[in-house]
């Protein structure tokens, strides 16, 4: 599912796990597909980004949360990937954390530690990532200013 795709169900939820805050930031269980593996055995790296996407949808899309106006516009302006493991196919579901690395007024940039099933916390992530996103409107094609209400969430993610 797409973000675009979570802006028109509200409420529906991707899987079980909505996700939760540690003190490492927001931790999503996402599962693995088997056509998200490659011929390796191990998670393709397009459809890494795509469950890195999918992980992002309940931390901030949901209906619940302070930054569901951005479901209305929301762009990614820079991504990168950084392997340091394997992560295959049954190992899922993967434990995606996510959290603020940089905080500015249209966008902010996530980070990401993403481990195999069953991995302790504090191992090191087979898998670094970084996206900027950009809050958007889209009827004036411009960046947006997030409410305050938005930054005051993100600010409880920013990792020092």
């Amino acid at each position: 599912m797409t973000e675009d795709q979570a802006a028109g169900t509200a409420t529906r939820r991707l899987w079980d796990d909505d996700g939760h805050r540690t003190d490492a930031g927001y931790v999503v269980s996402v599962p693995v597909r088997w056509s998200d593996m490659d011929v390796f055995q191990h998670i393709n790296h397009a459809r890494m980004v795509t469950l890195l996407e999918e992980a992002r949808i309940p931390w901030l899309f949901y209906e619940d949360k302070p930054t569901t106006l951005m479901r209305a516009g929301c762009l990614v302006a820079d991504l990168h990937v950084k392997y340091q493991g394997q992560i295959r196919h049954d190992e899922s579901p993967i434990a995606v954390t996510m959290f603020v690395e940089r905080l500015r007024a249209v966008d902010f940039t996530v980070g990401y530690e993403v481990r195999p099933h069953g991995a302790a916390p504090d191992s090191k992530p087979a898998v670094v990532a970084s996206t900027q996103l950009v809050s958007f409107d889209v009827d004036t094609q411009r960046p947006r200013r997030m409410t305050a209400e938005e930054k005051a969430y993100l600010s409880g993610f920013v990792r020092e």
